[in-house]
């Protein structure tokens, strides 16, 4: 049984510490256990009365902890480095106050055994300060409180809240030069990226700093608080329970007491004076474990002096020995232990980024050569789906309601993925100062496909009827479909849904007109690599049918015309295989590709047919009157791919005024119908209808799937 004790012990011991030369490195990949265990301990020891060797190491911890924060501020380079600092403050106001309640505890049960019943750093400073007369020690540790609450922590908490005022007033500013500088070539996309997260991350640090400086205002005021308990109330008990004179009391709780408070207050005032160095920088946010573990042992040189300093304390008479030296040598073994680990790690980093290939170019004394330009090339690129934004509508994107934003584009693609049948391009959300400041622009292959005005902070309010709105606002239209609506402010979005309007927010807005945009202009964003990445895409009992029909019957680049014509009046292509079938059956009799689209148009017939079939489970119809219908038909002049609609202008305007005048009635009692003609003239009926009502369908015949329910409403 012992052995099988010893041999679990010892496999144990050999998982949690490794041998000698990987503990280092475990411990490291683990410090989110080691701040957790070291939370819990504070937490203990604010229950558990401690003994006086466990708080004689609790104090020098403490007392190294803060000196190490100090010296780590002034070795930084920039703030960026040690963003957590709110997170430090934290955690070390609650390990002085865990200690003086440990502490309180020693000195209110035991103070009557003698100065040393508080452990041996408590009675040296409290012996060393005091001089052997308590009212000296009472004076300086008062006026050691007086600096530490009325000047360094007001004036650091003071100069807290001025920063993070400026810095978040500054921000627009801030961004609009990060976009010009980008804009103007300044600087490419990966730096602006980096820039504008330094710059979040900055606001952030002042704001988490505004409120840390209350952790060490409130450290102060409570320091001095248990100050005066443990006088008053050790002086009480030491008179009234355990039998001592006035005057042996007085003097020795109050050593114990301003002995207790200075090892208290040190700490505070050292960890104070860092917080006021720190609140006039910025920085970044980042996990606790790695503000403690990682920030504070970034610099070898703050952790050596650390180790020096606790050295030097330890030979003071009085302070004990081994709690001093024993935290400097492990400082100093983490000095000279921890850059040597960080190169290892560094040099393997460089090692798979190069991907290990020997004889990569170098410069003078081994370092690495500059990146190399980017090339001009680079400069013919274009994006095909753009969103410029005022800089008045930054917010849309820097804010909780930019992420609101960003997710509705990434759900609008996965939207139109299943709706159309192809993968819209990523959208480039970028700003741009030329604009009003609350204006966009949605630019399609970077030509202006749309524009409108939001207000942020606002709400679209619209009237289903068409009636107007009564409701305080600023009247305006809704930028995707021209209708009247207004802008409400968000505490009348209520009422607004109560009167039955629709109410929707400035991102839904945007979306939905970046929607319609994207819609009408699909056909050009399907381009001949999307067309051949679908046909890759098909599922495997698919590929049989691709190569029969590519490109033996037809190219890859005739296969993008039939689909951008289908895409052009909003089918989807989502039905591939049978596209390719009914592609198959007309090249058999033909290479015309507005023939071959109107064959896989009849192909479609149920899912057109299903598109235009209303919530009644019709599909209101207008027919093309049979006048009409041999006009056009004698209007068709030449043959095979040269047949062209050749119709006087005159005669054309008469068309366009009576299909104008039959939809403009039937829209005023809320019908949307579908333009009925014959196969042979379709296409040129829809070449004229998409000029001056582009959203209006129009079906021949042989689309109008069987079992489809239809009603004629009337005739043009």
């Amino acid at each position: 049984m012992a052995d099988q004790t010893a041999a679990s012990g010892g496999n144990m011991l050999q998982s949690l510490f490794g041998n000698a030369r990987t503990a280092g490195p475990a411990l490291l990949k683990r410090t989110e256990i080691l701040f957790a265990l070291g939370i819990v301990t504070i937490l203990v020891m604010l229950v558990i009365p401690l003994p006086t060797f466990l708080l004689d190491f609790g104090l020098a911890v403490s007392f190294t902890f803060s000196v190490l924060i100090l010296m780590t501020v002034l070795s930084i380079q920039k703030p960026l480095e040690m963003s957590s600092f709110p997170t430090i403050l934290l955690v070390s106001t609650m390990l002085r106050l865990a200690l003086n309640m440990a502490s309180t505890r020693l000195i209110l049960g035991h103070g009557h055994e003698g100065t040393q019943a508080a452990g041996h750093v408590i009675q040296a400073f409290g012996g060393f300060i005091m001089g052997g007369n308590f009212i000296i020690g009472v004076t300086v540790f008062a006026i050691l409180v007086m600096v530490n609450f009325t000047v360094i922590t007001k004036g650091s908490g003071r100069i807290a809240e001025v920063a993070a005022r400026f810095t978040l007033d500054g921000m627009p500013g801030k961004q609009m030069a990060i976009d010009a500088d980008l804009s103007a070539g300044l600087i490419d996309e990966g730096e602006a990226k980096k820039r504008r997260r330094e710059l979040e991350e900055e606001s952030q640090f002042f704001g988490a700093m505004d409120g840390a400086s209350k952790f060490v205002r409130g450290d102060a005021v409570a320091g001095m608080v248990i100050t005066f308990i443990n006088v008053v109330v050790g002086m009480i008990i030491g008179v009234g329970q355990k039998n001592m004179s006035f005057l042996k009391a007085g003097a020795t709780y109050t050593q114990l007491t301003i002995g207790d408070g200075l090892v208290s207050q040190i700490p505070a005032l050292i960890v104070s004076l860092a917080a006021g160095l720190m609140v006039s920088k910025s920085g970044q946010t980042g996990s606790a474990d790695k503000a403690l573990f990682g920030q504070l042992s970034f610099y070898p040189s703050a952790m050596g002096l650390s180790a020096f300093l606790l050295c030097a304390l330890a030979l003071l008479p009085g302070l004990p020995f081994l709690p001093f030296v024993s935290l400097a040598i492990a400082l100093f073994a983490g000095a000279y232990y921890l850059p040597r680990l960080r190169k290892q790690r560094s040099d393997q980093m460089v090692g798979a980024e190069a991907g290990g290939a020997p004889g990569a170019p170098a410069g003078p004394g081994g370092a690495p050569l500059p990146a190399p330009e980017e090339p001009i090339s680079s400069a013919l690129a274009i994006d095909l789906i753009r969103l410029e934004l005022g800089y008045g509508l930054l917010s849309l994107i820097n804010t909780d309601a930019g992420h609101r934003l960003t997710d509705q584009i990434k759900g609008l693609r996965r939207q139109l993925a299943s709706e159309i049948g192809i993968i819209m391009p990523a959208v480039r959300i970028q700003d741009n100062l030329q604009l009003p400041p609350n204006s966009y622009v949605i630019r399609i292959k970077e030509i202006e496909a749309g524009r409108g005005d939001v207000r942020p902070n606002m709400l679209l309010c619209m009237d289903p009827r068409g009636e107007p709105i009564q409701l305080p606002g600023e009247v305006t239209t809704e930028p995707t479909f021209g209708l009247p609506a207004m802008w409400i402010e968000p505490a009348y979005r209520e009422e607004a849904l109560f009167k039955g309007f629709t109410v929707v927010d400035p991102p839904t807005v945007l979306t939905t007109h970046l929607t319609e945009v994207v819609r009408d202009n699909m056909a050009d964003l399907l381009s001949y690599a999307e067309t051949q990445k679908l046909l890759d895409e098909l599922n495997k009992e698919q590929q049989k049918l691709v190569a029969d029909v590519i490109p033996g019957q037809i190219g890859v680049g005739a296969l993008q015309r039939v689909l951008q014509s289908l895409l052009a009046e909003r089918i989807s292509i989502r039905d591939l295989p049978a596209i390719l079938e009914g592609v198959s059956e007309a090249t058999g009799y033909t290479r015309n590709i507005t023939q071959i689209t109107e064959h896989v148009r009849a192909r479609l017939s149920r899912q057109i047919s299903d598109s235009h079939t209303n919530d009644q489970g019709y599909i209101p119809l207008i027919t093309l009157s049979p006048e009409w219908e041999q006009a056009f038909a004698e209007s068709v002049v030449g043959e095979g791919d040269e047949r062209n609609l050749a119709m006087a202008p005159s005669r054309l305007q008469q068309f366009i005024t009576a299909v104008r005048q039959t939809y403009d009635r039937h829209a005023m009692m809320g019908e949307s119908p579908v333009l009925l003609t014959s196969p042979g003239i379709r296409p040129f009926v829809r070449s004229i209808i998409e000029r001056f009502r582009p959203a209006t369908a129009v079906m021949s015949q042989n689309e109008i799937h069987p079992k489809a329910k239809i009603k004629t409403l009337g005739q043009v």
